[in-house]
C-alpha cells in the first residue's frame, strides 16, 4: 500500500511539472529552456560547415546545361515522360548535369551553365529532380 502511494505521489509531481511553455506564459512565467535530447553522434564535431555558399545538404553540387519547372509544355516534361517519371507540376529540374567541384582542380572545377543542388540526382545527370541554384563563387 505504501508503495502504491509513493507511485502516486511521483507520478503527480511529474505531470505537475510536465507543464507546456503556453500554460507557463499564460501565468506570467517565463518559456522553459529548450530540452536537450539528442544523440552523442547528434552531438559530433562536423567535418565541414553546413549550409553556405557552395554546400549542398542533399548531394552534391552540379552543373545543369538549363533548369527548369515542369508541367510547361516543354522538352523537359517530353524527357520526362520518356524516362517515364511522374514529377508534380512546377518542380525545378535540371538537364544534361555533371558534378562540379567547388575546391577546383580536375576538368569540373569550372560552370559555365548554372550551378544546382538537386533532391534525386538518380538518373546519370540527363535529368536531375528538385534543383535549386546555388551561389558557388
Amino acid at each position: 500500500m505504501k508503495f502504491a502511494s509513493v507511485l502516486a505521489l511521483a507520478v503527480a509531481a511529474t505531470v505537475v511539472s510536465a507543464e507546456t511553455n503556453a500554460e507557463r506564459l499564460a501565468r506570467g512565467l517565463p518559456p522553459m529552456a529548450p530540452a536537450r535530447r539528442g544523440t552523442p553522434v547528434a552531438r559530433a564535431k562536423h567535418s565541414s560547415p553546413s549550409g553556405g555558399s557552395g554546400q549542398c545538404n542533399t548531394g552534391s553540387v552540379q552543373c545543369c546545361d538549363s533548369v527548369d519547372k515542369s508541367g510547361h509544355g516543354n522538352s523537359l516534361d517530353e524527357l520526362l515522360s520518356l524516362l517515364g517519371l511522374n514529377i508534380p507540376d512546377e518542380t525545378p529540374c535540371g538537364t544534361s548535369c555533371s558534378p562540379i567541384s567547388v575546391f577546383g582542380g580536375g576538368s569540373g572545377a569550372n560552370c559555365n551553365q548554372e550551378p544546382v543542388c538537386c533532391e534525386d540526382n538518380s538518373y546519370n545527370g540527363l535529368v536531375n529532380i528538385g534543383c535549386s541554384p546555388i551561389n558557388i563563387w
